[in-house]
């Protein structure tokens, strides 16, 4: 479970690897090569033998792309990684493009091509992103060419083996509903969908739709996989058997039949003439070719799990809240120590996630983190996603800002907090700042807006007292939540990009505005809330919904500029604050109690 601070990636990683992927593209007979942040089953948080943008490149961010040709290579990120994409690529051996626009593919049509053979692994790609691939190519004049064995992996000196934990039961106590209900269910909907069967490619609908748990991914209880359901409620699962035990098949009873992971193309073509649903944002090209290939007759559509999976039952709600209650314990221990620790000048960014990490695990209930704690100082701050390790830890400076962003595993819940923390006396910059992050999520916990509402419709709450001031950050202000799965979870989100997913009671979601001065600091305010229905406005005449706050631990005050807060903004404060000694207070006692007691007085 511990976090490690190893360094991972950077310059030297790149630049070793690079001849060895310029060799095997020779052996290939390729000019180059597209390389996605994806693997085999499109995690986002990636086994460490599927990480090969990282092994290629040195860039270890979650989001990312690369071209690498025999003569140049280039790597795409989005506008979290700007600065961590600069400090990880060996200089000389690589350029940077924009991963939104023109994006890897933008970049593709407009250069010269002709004669290029450029390979690509079909599996590592949906077919919606293919697709995209295959029109750039065209107008660059370039060949693309499926690659059987990726040359990567062909490269990869002594590449880690594949995850082999074992998959385990996820009781019906924590989720609320037995898989064989889940499953009967959701083939209903298949059957009215006229739909024989649906293939389920994503780790986290098999965790969910089972009633399953696992551990070959990064900080997400997730197991390898696939799975074929039915419209019958019938299963089919496909897992490695080393990770299967009795306790399993027991739970799983007669109406999942149990393959090994690499019969799935064997099985496929007993789908022969069968209608057959597959997502094709979520499952790679290759499912696509091989069901086209067997004769079924493949309708595109959204996983059936995906939605389900995103609206929270009550079991799982409340789940929420006692893994959030816990949480905020721990986090308050936390913010207490560093209360008397962080404002030394000795205490280090490593220092603070192991503490922060040492008070979850004393909850007797961690299972494991919820990502890599992003424990950030100073310029570091203003790195999105960064992540300390050995050669970029830094000791948290007087007149500087702390940025902790963790969050844990529980049976019951995941959760994923961020609060900046003032190192000494902050500026008045640093105050106006933070207090305009703080209005926006004070605006975004507070709206009640219409059933059928997007969240895509509501991020502009979060950035109005940004935007008044000509300020702005560059990512999402919210992300779905998984219960006990993934720490960022579709279909919903809220962000400037469009979706089209209404928010729906049950829907858990970040609400994290922030604001990064490049090379000096940055701020970051996270709280997750729940969608639940709102009570009727006087004289409307829509069914509203709103948000309900999960998140319990105080904000720091030193941070508040005077008079920036609304009467309104203040009494929101005030009332959390209230809620959190309600709730999280009866948890601690001695000097953490009445630490949180100061932390939560009134304004």
């Amino acid at each position: 479970m511990r976090q490690t601070y190893e360094v991972i990636g950077g310059p030297d990683v790149g630049a070793a690897s690079l001849p060895l992927l310029r060799a095997a593209l020779k052996r290939a007979g390729l000019d180059g090569v597209y390389i996605p942040h994806d693997d085999e089953y499109q995690n986002e948080y990636l086994p460490a033998c599927y990480e090969r943008l990282a092994w290629a490149t040195g860039f270890t961010g979650s989001a990312g792309s690369a071209f690498v040709f025999l003569e140049s290579a280039i790597v795409f990120v989005d506008g979290r990684y700007t600065l961590q994409v600069k400090q990880q690529l060996a200089p000389g051996l690589f350029s940077v493009g924009d991963l939104v626009d023109p994006g890897a593919f933008g970049w593709l049509a407009k250069q010269a091509m002709a004669g290029k053979r450029i390979g690509y692994d079909p599996k590592l790609m949906s077919p919606d992103a293919l697709d995209r691939l295959v029109e750039a190519a065209a107008k660059s004049g370039g060949q693309l060419v499926a690659t059987e064995t990726n040359p990567i992996d062909t490269a990869w000196q002594g590449r880690p083996t594949e995850p082999l934990h074992a998959v385990v039961p996820h009781d019906a106590k924590y989720a609320g509903e037995t898989s064989s209900a889940k499953r009967v269910r959701l083939g209903r909907m298949l059957a009215e969908q006229r739909v024989d069967a649906a293939v389920i490619t994503s780790p986290a609908s098999l965790a969910w739709l089972f009633n399953i748990r696992g551990g070959d991914v990064s900080r997400t209880p997730l197991p390898l996989g696939r799975a074929f359901l039915f419209a019958d409620g019938q299963a089919e699962l496909f897992i490695n058997p080393k990770k299967v035990g009795p306790e399993l098949v027991a739970h799983l009873g007669n109406e999942v039949t149990l393959h090994p992971e690499d019969a799935v193309e064997t099985q496929l073509a007993t789908l022969e003439g069968k209608r057959v649903s597959v997502d094709p944002s979520m499952a790679s090209a290759w499912f696509f070719n091989t069901l086209g290939k067997v004769g079924a007759n493949v309708v595109r559509a959204a996983d059936p799990v995906m939605l389900p999976r995103a609206k929270k039952n009550a079991v799982e709600v409340e789940g929420s809240r006692q893994a959030h209650r816990r949480d905020g314990a721990a986090l308050s221990r936390f913010l207490r120590w560093f209360e008397e620790h962080g404002q030394t000048g000795e205490v280090t960014e490593i220092d603070c996630a192991m503490k922060v990490e040492e008070f979850r695990e004393k909850t007797g209930e961690l299972k494991d983190l919820s990502f890599n704690s992003i424990s950030s100082a100073g310029p570091n701050a203003a790195i999105n996603h960064y992540r300390p390790d050995t050669n970029t830890n830094r000791k948290l400076e007087r007149g500087s800002l702390f940025l902790l962003d963790s969050g844990g595993q529980y049976l019951d819940g995941t959760t994923d907090v961020t609060r900046t923390m003032a190192i000494g006396e902050p500026s008045d910059e640093m105050k106006d700042r933070n207090t305009r992050v703080l209005k926006g999520h004070i605006a975004l916990s507070r709206v009640r807006f219409p059933k059928g509402t997007s969240g895509s419709a509501l991020d502009v709450m979060a950035r109005m007292a940004l935007w008044e001031a000509g300020l702005d950050y560059d990512h999402g202000t919210g992300h779905g939540v998984g219960s006990y799965l993934g720490v960022h979870e579709g279909p919903h989100r809220v962000a400037k990009a469009p979706n089209a997913v209404p928010l729906e009671p049950g829907m858990i979601l970040s609400n994290e505005p922030g604001y990064y001065k490049a090379n000096a600091w940055g701020i970051r305010i996270e709280n997750l809330q729940v969608v639940t229905p709102a009570s009727a406005i006087p004289g409307g005449d829509r069914e509203m919904l709103g948000f309900e706050t999960l998140t319990l631990a105080p904000l720091d005050r030193r941070l508040l500029a005077p008079g920036l807060l609304t009467e309104q903004e203040t009494a929101w404060l005030d009332a959390y604050h209230a809620r959190v000694l309600a709730e999280v207070g009866p948890l601690l006692s001695g000097d953490d109690r009445a630490w949180l007691t100061e932390a939560c007085r009134p304004l």
